[in-house]
């Protein structure tokens, strides 16, 4: 397959032939800065308390900037963005409102309603919908009711406390669009709609301004915007050379433009002394308190916004552009609507080309929406820990303590990067795991990008010396599941597909870094050296009777059904890895060999450990952690989870042509099952062919897997009509219990938000449907009917009298997951949505999706981060190899 020959894909081939830089400039503002580690210099570590929301907009951020519908060049040199006022509230809208952790009865959340509607891998073309209220934003309200919820109540939303306003429309759609004129040339357009049955008042200010890189004692220069005079801003910066900023409404008058720098506001923020009356709150002061002092009269400053203001009738639309550039148009705005609809075009035609033709309206739709989430959740990462421990120059030096609080082991670490996040409010900063499961969808659209992803997180500036990946910047040292490998070789294949190329050379450079990972994993996860795993909680928060990660009592050691099969995961990812390097280059067979042998130990001690039956169950045909107790005693703890299903994702098929190309790794192959008959044993499907001469690497042998997969199909248990949920819904009526260190520790079936604390209580694997591992599973499904094919077939779903093949049964999983998004045929409602009328029915709602962290284990309800795309966006993927089955 070659690309089409849209003019998007021409900008991806110039851009990945360095003959262009189209991606300099993207949406790579940050939607939370505040709140972060990265910005956290407290005694304590608490870094909700010392950056709170309060002192966003007056506080100079130390390591990126934050923004509405915000976008910056690569190194967030400038950017720009987007300010409202709608005279109630008492701040601008200059970024989104949330619940820091401790404020939300679970964690941390976004209180909007904001939709990504389109994006291109290049950014040339980037919308997004934010919904503002014409009353009074309701902070306070927000925050005390919230505060006021226990765990076992549902989260306060802004729908909830501003129902009335939105059943009656009182609210303006802002549509904020920005198209590329060039490289370095950037339009952005304001519509905003009054969609109330009242005239209402809007401010618009499109902002520009400097990242402060001044304050903190290294280089005191900075960047100054200066009015030229007839609505031209004029600046000069060292990296960027000059450029131009201009904005007018659509009749082409500018608007009067204010002034300020952006520095902390000392007076406000420490009770200090400004050493300059024009900071970071100046604009906000002029515009909602009227103290214009508070601007530069002289018209310049590192901080700079247009300001427009309207009253608008109901149903009427006000727009505006603006535009920055590095050369100076006389008349920067005559051909800007032809621009941004040739760029909108332009988008449409790249998602025609994109798009498989057996997708309906509706399944595209869901998918473009997935894809712009995924590109506008790129963001500019600034972290340097070695800094950051030690602090800057020009500021009171932190506490002694600080490497003791947390990250002291990753001096190395420096970044200075866009990185894919999971969520640019809930989660602006990166999780490893998440990254693995964001490229997938991304290498559809932008192949060159996921791959340099993936090398990123391991190059050594990011990858421990010792091999370890950074877990996410709360803790480096956690251990997510080591997916890294798989995200490797699938976007290989991906990108393969898509753009007709195999990139050899990008398999052996991540291969090669992966080796050290693994080491990383066999040296410090498998305590006793029986290829039994551990690594804590492994991404998967609450889903235990206990912290997963933190140490046990009395020398207890945990053993990881989940931990050890990642691992057997891990081996399978880096055997296929090896092989196909080995069609190129013959030195790899040796390491297949490696990976192959590896494989069937972890395998063998899973099921069959010290001669017992490792961490299978037998009686419940399950497997488990276990505990394992100072003088030999061994506890499986019989939470029916993911936990237990997890061993499934351990799966490989090995073509016979691939085995056939391959003599020196067929020979130690075939001598390996003569010679260890005992560990080959149970992996019969390894020595029997299946269909079309495969052989199976699978963890589950055949057994196993039809007795796992009995309860996973069973909808009493795990399957929800909407995919597989995180914990059997048995447990709904049996919660386990166990007793540790005196304390009883429980756990039952909660489909919606956590009731426990671990981990901030803020995301819930004790019941909801969560895309990542519903994704693998799939994967594996299909995996294993590449081998067993028509021979093997299961009631799907259990006590339906139905009997499907596990092809089919990932089919109709990937159907059930697709439908959390589309509007059912028979109701027209989209799952996703919940039982909101307005969301479901009205039309300025109900086709912007909302892609969450997870969802209700029984009704599909969107929950936790709103915007996880992220690896919600998954979704596009589905639907992609939907539409390619049919």
């Amino acid at each position: 397959m070659t690309w089409p020959n849209t003019a998007e894909h021409r900008r991806l081939i110039d851009s990945e032939g360095r003959k262009a830089d189209w991606k300099d400039w993207g949406p790579y503002v940050s939607e939370r800065a505040w709140g972060t580690v990265r910005e956290d210099y407290s005694d304590d570590g608490n870094a909700w308390d010392y950056f709170p929301f309060s002192m966003a907009g007056k506080r100079a951020y130390r390591w990126n900037e934050d923004g509405l519908a915000g976008v910056c060049n690569r190194l967030q040199n400038i950017c720009m963005s987007v300010a409202l006022w709608n005279e109630n509230d008492p701040i601008l809208k200059e970024r989104l409102f949330g619940l820091a952790n401790g404020q939300g009865n679970h964690g941390e959340d976004v209180k909007e309603y904001y939709f990504y509607l389109d994006n291109t891998p290049t950014h040339s073309y980037m919308k997004m919908l934010y919904k503002y209220p014409q009353c009074e934003f309701p902070y306070e309200q927000l925050i005390e009711e919230n505060g006021r919820r226990g765990r076992e109540e549902p989260e306060y939303e802004l729908f909830d406390a501003l129902n009335h306003v939105f059943r009656e429309d009182r609210y303006f759609d802002v549509f904020i669009e920005y198209a590329k004129a060039g490289q370095q040339d950037i339009i952005g357009r304001v519509t905003v709609i009054n969609r109330g049955p009242e005239a209402a008042p809007i401010h618009v200010l499109p902002h520009v301004w400097y990242r402060n890189t001044w304050s903190w004692g290294y280089r005191p220069e900075r960047g100054i915007l200066r009015h030229l005079g007839k609505g031209v801003i004029e600046t000069e910066e060292r990296h960027m050379g000059k450029r131009w900023f201009w904005a007018a409404d659509e009749s082409g008058v500018a608007p009067p433009f204010l002034f300020t720098e952006n520095d902390t506001n000392v007076a406000a923020v420490f009770g200090g002394e400004n050493p300059s009356p024009y900071v970071k709150d100046g604009i906000q002061e002029a515009v909602v308190g009227g103290r214009t002092e508070c601007v530069n009269p002289e018209q310049f400053g590192s901080k700079c916004a247009g300001h427009f203001h309207r009253v608008l009738a109901p149903g009427q639309e006000f727009v505006i552009n603006f535009r920055l550039a590095d050369t100076n148009w006389e008349h920067p705005f005559s051909h800007a609507d032809r621009i941004v609809r040739e760029r909108a075009n332009e988008a449409d035609e790249f998602y025609r080309a994109t798009h498989s033709s057996n997708l309906n309206e509706d399944e595209r739709l869901v998918q473009r929406q997935a894809f712009a989430g995924l590109l506008w959740s790129k963001q500019f990462y600034h972290y340097g820990v070695e800094q950051w421990i030690e602090g800057d120059p020009a500021t009171p030096p932190p506490p002694r303590h600080r490497n003791n609080i947390r990250n002291g082991a990753w001096n190395h670490l420096y970044c200075l990067d866009v990185l894919s996040m999971p969520d640019k409010w809930e989660y602006p900063w990166f999780a490893a795991w998440d990254v693995a499961f964001h490229m997938l969808p991304t290498a559809l659209i932008d192949p060159e990008w996921a791959k340099r992803q993936i090398i990123l997180f391991l190059r050594e500036w990011y990858m421990h010396p010792n091999g370890q990946l950074p877990a996410y910047e709360w803790d480096f040292n956690d251990a997510n599941p080591p997916v890294h490998a798989w995200a490797a070789w699938r976007v290989y294949k991906i990108a393969k597909k898509v753009t007709g190329k195999a990139d050899v050379e990008f398999l052996e450079e991540a291969f090669h870094k992966l080796l050290l990972n693994f080491t990383w994993w066999v040296n410090r996860k498998d305590a006793q050296g029986q290829n039994i795993f551990q690594g804590g909680f492994l991404g998967l928060d609450n889903i235990g009777v206990f912290d997963r990660s933190k140490p046990l009592p009395d020398g207890t050691q945990i053993e990881q059904a989940d931990g050890t099969a990642w691992m057997g995961m891990f081996c399978l990812n880096m055997l296929a890895i090896a092989l196909e390097l080995a069609s190129h280059r013959r030195s790899y067979e040796s390491v297949a060999t490696k990976f192959f042998e590896h494989f069937v130990y972890i395998a063998n001690a899973i099921n069959n450990t010290c001669g017992q039956t490792g961490l299978w169950n037998e009686q419940d045909g399950f497997y488990y952690d276990h505990i394992r107790r100072e003088g030999g005693e061994d506890v499986p703890l019989r939470v029916r989870s993911f936990v237990g299903l997890i061993p499934l994702f351990a799966v490989e098929t090995l073509k016979p042509e691939v085995i056939d190309r391959l003599p020196h790794f067929r020979r130690r192959m075939e001598w390996f099952i003569k010679y260890r008959p005992n560990l080959v044993q149970p992996l019969h499907s390894l020595t029997v062919e299946g269909r079309n001469g495969r052989r199976l690497l699978s963890i589950v042998d055949r057994r196993a897997l039809v007795r796992v997969l009995e309860r996973m199909l069973d909808p009493s248990r795990f399957l929800s009509e909407f995919g597989v949920r995180s914990l059997s819904r048995q447990h709904m009526h049996e919660p386990f219990c166990f007793s540790l260190d005196g304390q009883q520790l429980c756990v039952s079936y909660e489909p919606a938000e956590s009731k426990s604390g671990l981990f901030g209580g803020n995301s819930n694997w004790r019941g909801p449907i969560w895309f990542p591992v519903n994704y693998l599973m799939i994967e594996s499904l299909q995996k294993y009917h590449h081998y067993f094919g028509d021979s093997l077939k299961i009631e799907m779903p259990r006590y339906s009298d139905r009997e499907a093949t596990l092809g089919e049964v990932a089919s109709e999983l990937s159907s059930r997951l697709t439908n959390i998004f589309l509007r059912d045929a028979a109701t027209g409602r989209r799952a996703v949505f919940g039982e909101n009328e307005i969301f479901q029915n009205d039309p300025h709602w109900r086709d912007h999706i909302p892609f969450f962290e997870y969802f209700h284990g029984e009704t599909g309800e969107g929950l936790g981060a709103s915007h996880q795309t992220g690896w919600t966006a998954l979704v596009a993927k589905l639907l992609q190899q939907r539409a390619a089955e049919s």
